[in-house]
Parts: structure tokens; C-alpha cells; sequence
């Protein structure tokens, strides 16, 4: 598994050195990046397509690395939540098996009365 792993990762990589040499002219062409709020107007700097692409895929990293550790701790919290829920229902449990049990020794003691009535 490993392997294949490594093989569709050398694919992909190959793949995307193939598009970006095919595409490289455009690519290349610069532009101007612009946001215009109603209290705020930004104009960058000319910058080439492929850098904007790059800075997008690791904006797209950055957010999704931060919303997987909040997911992490959020998860982390759950599971001391559950194991100590948990925890609390087996000392429960234990509690019940260490309890004597009274119902199968008074039903004893009544039959043996009955059979000793019966047999006198």
C-alpha cells in the first residue's frame, strides 16, 4: 500500500509539472489585485497568476490546518468527557456486583420452612 501510495503521489506531481510548463504563459501574466469597500480600497502590487495561486493553496492550508486543531481540541474534550462519564458508570457498576444478594437467600429460607412444615 505504501508503494501505490508513492506511485500516485509521483503521478500527481507529474501531472501538475506537466500542466504548469504547458500553461506556463499564462501563468505568467501579472495582474493587479483590488478590493473596494465602502470605508476601504486596497490595489496590490502587479503580481504573476501563478503566485496568487500559490498564496490562495496555502491560505486554503493555513485555515484548514487551524480548523482541524480546533476540531482536535474540541474532540479531546469529548473524550475526557465520556471517559470520565464512563469511569463514573463502572464504579457504579462495581458497586452494584459487591452488593450482597438478599433475594435468593430469603426465597431459600422460605422454602426450606415450607418443606420443613410439609414434612411434619
Amino acid at each position: 500500500m505504501r508503494h501505490v501510495k508513492a506511485i500516485v503521489s509521483i503521478l500527481v506531481m507529474l501531472l501538475i509539472i506537466i500542466i504548469v510548463v504547458e500553461n506556463l504563459e499564462q501563468l505568467s501574466r501579472t495582474l493587479t489585485l483590488r478590493v473596494d469597500l465602502l470605508f476601504w480600497a486596497h490595489k496590490t502590487l502587479p503580481m504573476p497568476f501563478y503566485l496568487v495561486v500559490i498564496i490562495a493553496f496555502l491560505i486554503g492550508i493555513f485555515v484548514a490546518g487551524f480548523l482541524g486543531i480546533f476540531e482536535r481540541f474540541r474532540l479531546k474534550r469529548e473524550i475526557r468527557r465520556l471517559s470520565k462519564e464512563n469511569a463514573e458508570k463502572d464504579k457504579e457498576l462495581n458497586s452494584y456486583r459487591n452488593l450482597p444478594i438478599v433475594e435468593e437467600k430469603i426465597e431459600d429460607t422460605a422454602l426450606v420452612e415450607t418443606d420443613q412444615e410439609n414434612a411434619s
